[in-house]
């Protein structure tokens, strides 16, 4: 009876050899496969595809947006499986979900698949902008049980009033922007006029989300997801590239507009009535964020932006990155518009209106938003003048970038003449 009852309170001992993931290294694996499932897809498409007409049936870009909702049901059972202690169950559905993901597309476009390698690359993008706004609404808990575990698991900085806001935008914005592009692939139109307000969009996320990680109190807690994370956006600036070096579309030859002085265009007359303010203001923001020991930015953080002394850094990264980048822009647009030919103009006001419609949405949701304390938030009193101005100053952009996509005769130099003999 002795050796029996031994034999029963013996514990078991595993073997060492035996590998067992713990749950922050299988959240790694299953993100890594969605990271870099755009290049299988491509492979597993495009293999004897040469020969296949480029123009696809509208069914396409619609399995492309059915599939990106399977992440509803993908991120409902991983977090189930996780609560359930099951960590090696989780890894086997995440490969699943990614092989499902990429056998589906591959049979969907057996005998229609486009060449372009970014179809693939925004159909997983797609799928995780899904995700995003998953995660955006738990967060806020609108819904719950779908990202539990990984919202514990993860970086800090996804759980910042900047990283709801990010989600949102990348949920809604960015996820529409994706279905748009492949559209127009499977379409066989252009679509670089979305990609480059895409590629603006991307890189002042990407900038001011990096930056702020380093520099910010969240500077210590990089992990793996973070690296992870740097994967994504070297990808994502390799599609940047490729969009870029897409010819434009635009025939539009230079009119008689390009002889009137700017007092005969009065439209670009106030969008030069904008730019000389709107100049001043993202330089003042900036040396606020400098911590200027002027009166004026120690009276304007405290009466109307105290979230630019955020400790995440988030807000003074976008304000330093703004003063940087958009001060030029608004220098060389105020050029443009005085000087004809400048042919780079609408695809550089795409680019910026794509920047600072995510950076002003981010910031003016993130200086209202719960998650940032309460003496970083906008003060009652101030909140419609902040408003106010943070919305002028996302919106006018935004117009400037339709008057010279839609109007680009004045930027276009004109053609020699040929000399005859």
């Amino acid at each position: 009876m002795r050796v029996r009852e031994e034999k029963r309170a013996r514990p078991e001992v595993r073997d060492r050899s035996e590998k067992h993931f713990s749950p922050r290294q299988t959240l790694f694996s299953c993100c890594t496969l969605l990271t870099v499932s755009p290049f299988f897809i491509h492979s597993y498409c495009g293999q004897s595809l040469i020969h296949f007409d480029f123009t696809m049936s509208a069914s396409t870009g619609t399995g492309v947006f059915v599939l990106s909702l399977m992440s509803i049901p993908s991120c409902y059972l991983c977090n189930s499986l996780l609560y359930n202690n099951s960590a090696e169950a989780f890894l086997s559905a995440g490969s699943t979900t990614v092989l499902i993901l990429a056998i589906s597309l591959g049979f969907m476009l057996e005998k229609k698949a486009p060449l372009d390698p970014l179809f693939y690359v925004y159909a997983v993008y797609a799928f995780l902008s899904v995700v995003n706004l998953i995660i955006g609404l738990e967060q806020d808990n609108i819904i719950d049980g779908f990202v539990t575990f990984y919202l514990k698991e993860a970086d800090p900085h996804i759980n910042t009033a900047h990283g709801h806001m990010i989600s949102y935008w990348d949920g809604c914005v960015h996820y529409l922007m994706y279905l748009l592009m492949i559209a127009a692939i499977a379409w066989g139109d252009s679509y670089r006029a979305i990609g480059l307000y895409w590629m603006g969009s991307f890189l002042m996320r990407a900038i001011v989300y990096i930056l702020g990680n380093a520099v910010g109190k969240y500077g210590t807690h990089v992990g793996p997801l973070f690296l992870l994370h740097m994967l994504y956006v070297l990808l994502s600036i390799w599609a940047c590239f490729r969009i870029f070096s897409q010819p434009s579309t635009r025939e539009v030859q230079p009119t008689e507009i390009q002889s009137k002085s700017i007092l005969g265009r009065p439209l670009d007359l106030l969008f030069i009535t904008y730019l000389i303010p709107a100049f001043g203001f993202c330089v003042f923001r900036g040396l606020v964020a400098l911590d200027c020991s002027s009166k004026w930015c120690q009276d304007y953080t405290l009466q109307f932006e105290p979230y630019l002394k955020d400790p995440s850094a988030y807000p003074k990264v976008q304000m330093l990155v703004g003063m940087l980048y958009s001060g030029p822009y608004y220098i060389i647009s105020l050029y443009a518009l005085l000087v004809p030919g400048c042919e780079w103009m609408p695809d550089l006001t795409l680019v910026h209106s794509g920047a600072i419609s995510q950076a002003q949405f981010a910031h003016i949701g993130a200086s209202l938003h719960t998650r940032t304390p309460f003496s970083y938030r906008v003060p009652a009193d101030s909140q419609s003048v902040v408003l106010l101005v943070n919305v002028l100053y996302m919106l006018m952009p935004q117009a400037l970038c339709y008057r010279c996509c839609t109007r680009p005769s004045f930027f276009f130099r004109p053609e020699p003449e040929e000399k005859n003999e």
